[in-house]
């Protein structure tokens, strides 16, 4: 894979991946505003969304970032048996159990600061943990896709992989938010 920096090669490798990126972003709004009445329904929900869809990004970030830095240093091979990526597998999955319950009690507290609680703290953050836990899984699986995705197009990891998964989980998150809640409820 050779480096192409000029402003044509750049722009020949991002422009699609950017403007795929942008109508997801918008697939995430429109489904964001689905759900706007049990948002109002339960406000705590509504400090939740932006926490756990962040939350979630940010983990299939560092895990992509991982995984680009190995594969660019010849460490990290495409096989289940890899144990670069069993290991960051497992230290994303382990972050979103130990993250999520604290941004869930987080929502609550933060709900219950400004009024108007109406759903248990042990509700929240069940909720928070199982999206998180999906999500996290989510994040891995889609990190190795798009990694292996821009190997096999010739594509940077560093540049196509943390915008897909980023945009990428801001939809899923909206999304398992609300399949967890339409379960928990």
């Amino acid at each position: 894979m050779t480096a192409d920096w000029s402003v044509r090669g750049i722009t020949r490798a991002m422009l699609p991946v950017l403007l795929v990126m942008t109508m997801v972003e918008v697939g995430s709004g429109l489904v964001l505003g689905g759900f706007e009445a049990q948002l109002y329904q339960y406000p705590t929900l509504l400090v939740l969304v932006p926490v756990t869809i962040g939350t979630a990004g940010n983990l299939g970030s560092i895990l992509a970032s991982r995984l680009s830095t190995a594969f660019h240093l010849g460490t990290f091979a495409f096989e289940p048996t890899d144990e670069t990526l069993a290991g960051n597998a497992v230290a994303t999955v382990a972050l979103a159990v130990t993250l999520f319950p604290v941004v869930g009690a987080g929502a609550w507290l933060l709900r219950l600061l400004l009024g108007g609680v109406q759903l248990t703290v042990g509700t929240v953050v069940w909720i928070s943990l199982l999206s998180g836990v999906v999500l996290a899984v989510l994040a891995v699986v889609l990190t190795i896709l798009a990694t292996y995705g821009a190997y096999r197009f010739g594509l940077d990891p560093d540049d196509v992989v943390i915008p897909v998964v980023t945009n990428t989980c801001d939809v899923l998150g909206v999304v398992v938010l609300f399949a967890v809640v339409q379960v928990t409820l």
